[in-house]
């Protein structure tokens, strides 16, 4: 493994990472090799140091008299330390100050919590949690029926059309800035925003949750949620109540009036510390289901960790009560112990197959799809890196389809530290994006997914067999194909990222836009990026954003800061747009700017405004912090 990306892993701020493909079912993929890595791994002296600081700080101490006595592992459903440690210091202060942790953290005086919140989170205090401005007017109004301009419909095809986004090829270089939000205590933005009437719901990293006004930024309201909110904002449309629904990065589900920030619910989807919660939820009948994740995959570095015990699931929650309605989990054996590593801790499996990914709904046959991770110890299973049907009432699993098997991966592997590495040792080729619903001309339905590894899938949505399955980009740790695809019509739209990570591969990069024929799989056009990065540090050239089709054209973010948009028909390049080298002015009066574009957060667009996330420091990408509004120039 790169070390950049390794050191990540051990200092827990996420997972997904991967090690040494080998072949891929149906379809032989290239059998990349390692590169030295240029820099020293887990277990080194920098490495050392930076753990020897953390510990060092006064913290410390008063976490482990207050705190670890549940977040130790004691208490099944309190997330682990490496799980809170996610969250941003300042949101940490309020949890134990203000928050659900108040009344646990009585024992510790104002200076002791502010030095725990620098513990936990290994970064310094910049202050209090700070909210964005309040609006100055009171005039709300949210949309009465359901939308789905905001770009993620039940199928999950993320297409709007012109009527809806109010921009096309002939137009959209007439955009210019409306206004722009750095979002406090952050260094990415990472949450889908959701349109509804005239106001915009999001997440933020540090974990406040907004109602903005669309015209002006403004925030109408703001809710502090438990932790990071990465997912998109789930509308539910009504004259009476209102709601909306999001998950948080601690693996909390939380139901809020749409018209006030009022929490009217909040449910943890698993008992598990160390869920999460990364992929929208997606709503069907007032029945919510949420998608859950882990981050358990890093915690093997430690040989004296029993690996693992995480199963990823498909929650369903009645939206109106937040009351579990059924649960399934990817991979329905219960783990057991299996053996134990060479330091004799015990190995526990199978594990993994977690879901990372917002589920599709299909009405017709009454089921959703979701596609998995790989499995995190021994034995393999086979749901993991597979796209799997669950009935929409029961949540009993109707089939599964696996793309790759016996990928059994965790962050162990290729480091200094290897006791807990499974034998197969990868190569972590999850499905990362949510799969889409796509009728077509010759097959009729199909649900068709991209895959980390380079290759979209198209299956028959009856029996899950394979209809036909296309290689597109060379695959690779971040993808190949990362946070998702999207189509238009018959078209389907390909984003690459193919990014460096340390390896050599025998077929070439291919990072940019693709498009297929969602009929045959055949490659319909290729638009390639040029590396414009100028040596840049952590920039690249490939796509690991979603993309969004807007009336005739696609738009997506890429790793080096730049949004363009493509025509449908031929590829070409239409518009472009660099957030990390150009400075905007923030609705709090900074200048702030973007950086990597990526994850699930992907270009929407309604009635003329178009909404672009930018800042992902995660993986060794740009950081940044910008949600910019963009509308047509009047005539």
């Amino acid at each position: 493994m790169h070390y950049s990306i390794l050191l990540l892993a051990l200092l827990l701020f996420g997972c997904d990472q991967s090690s040494i493909p080998q072949e891929i079912s149906p379809t032989v993929a290239d059998t990349p090799t390692l590169d030295t890595p240029e820099a020293p791994t887990e277990g080194s002296q920098q490495y050392a140091d930076i753990q020897a600081a953390k510990e060092a700080l006064p913290g410390k101490a008063h976490y482990e008299r207050a705190c670890i006595a549940c977040h130790g592992g004691t208490v099944k459903r309190a997330p682990h330390r490496e799980m809170i440690g996610l969250m941003t210091p300042e949101s940490v202060l309020h949890a134990i100050t203000k928050g659900v942790m108040r009344d646990e953290a009585q024992s510790l005086t104002a200076l002791e919590k502010r030095e725990v919140a620098e513990y936990i989170s290994g970064v310094k205090l910049g202050g209090e949690l700070r909210p964005l401005p309040t609006c100055s007017r009171k005039n709300a109004t949210l949309a009465s029926s359901p939308s789905i301009n905001w770009g993620i419909q039940p199928e999950n095809t993320r297409a709007i059309s012109f009527e809806d986004g109010g921009i096309s090829s002939t137009n959209i270089t007439k955009l210019n800035t409306k206004w722009a939000i750095a979002f406090p205590d952050s260094s990415r933005v990472r949450s889908q925003p959701t349109f509804a009437g005239n106001q915009i719901f999001v997440g933020s990293h540090s974990g406040i949750v907004y109602s903005l006004d669309r015209d002006e930024g403004c925030a109408s309201w703001s809710y502090i949620a438990s932790a990071e909110v990465r997912t998109g904002m789930t509308y539910l449309a009504s004259d009476s109540k209102p709601m909306i629904f999001f998950g948080d990065v601690i693996g909390n589900v939380h139901g809020l009036n749409a018209k006030t920030g009022e929490e009217i619910w909040r449910t943890r989807a698993d008992d598990h510390p160390n869920a999460t919660i990364t992929g929208t939820p997606s709503l069907n009948e007032h029945l919510l289901y949420v998608p859950v994740s882990s981050l358990e995959v890093s915690l093997p570095i430690n040989p004296n960790y029993a690996c693992c015990t995480f199963r990823g699931s498909v929650t369903a929650i009645n939206a109106i009560t937040g009351e579990i309605q059924w649960k399934t989990y990817t991979i329905q054996q219960e783990p057991t112990i299996t053996g134990q590593n060479s330091v004799g801790t015990d190995i526990i499996g199978p594990s993994g197959a977690v879901v990372w990914n917002s589920p599709s709904i299909d009405v017709i046959n009454n089921q959703l799809y979701v596609g998995t991770g790989e499995n995190m110890s021994s034995p393999a299973s086979l749901t993991s890196d597979a796209m799997l049907a669950m009935d929409l009432d029961t949540g009993k699993l109707n089939w599964a389809f696996q793309a790759t098997a016996n990928d059994v991966w965790n962050s162990a592997c290729d480091t200094t530290t290897p006791e807990n590495c499974p034998a197969e040792n990868g190569p972590d080729f999850d499905f990362g994006g949510a799969t889409v619903i796509v009728d077509t001309t010759k097959h009729g339905r199909l649900v068709i997914a991209g895959q980390k590894s380079g290759f979209v899938h198209a299956l028959n949505p009856k029996d899950g067999s394979l209809v036909w399955q296309t290689r597109v980009g060379r695959g690779g740790i971040q993808g190949g194909i990362h946070f998702g695809i999207a189509a238009s019509g018959e078209t389907l739209l390909i984003p690459i990222s193919d990014m460096a990570d340390g390896r050599t591969y025998p077929t070439p990069d291919r990072p940019g836009m693709h498009a297929l024929n969602a009929n045959t799989g055949e490659l319909l056009w290729s638009t390639i990026h040029e590396d414009k990065c100028g040596g840049r540090a952590h920039c690249h050239p490939g796509i690991s954003q979603v993309p969004t089709v807007i009336g005739d054209f696609v738009i997506a973010g890429s790793l080096d800061g730049m949004a363009r948009a493509y025509a449908i028909d031929t590829g070409r390049i239409i518009w472009a747009l660099d957030t990390s080298q150009q400075e905007f002015t923030s609705t709090l009066g900074t200048l702030t700017k973007g950086g990597s574009m990526s994850g699930g957060a992907g270009p929407v667009a309604n009635d003329g405004l178009l909404l672009l996330s930018s800042g992902y420091s995660l993986y060794n990408h740009m950081p940044g912090n910008l949600l910019l509004a963009l509308e047509l120039k009047s005539e």
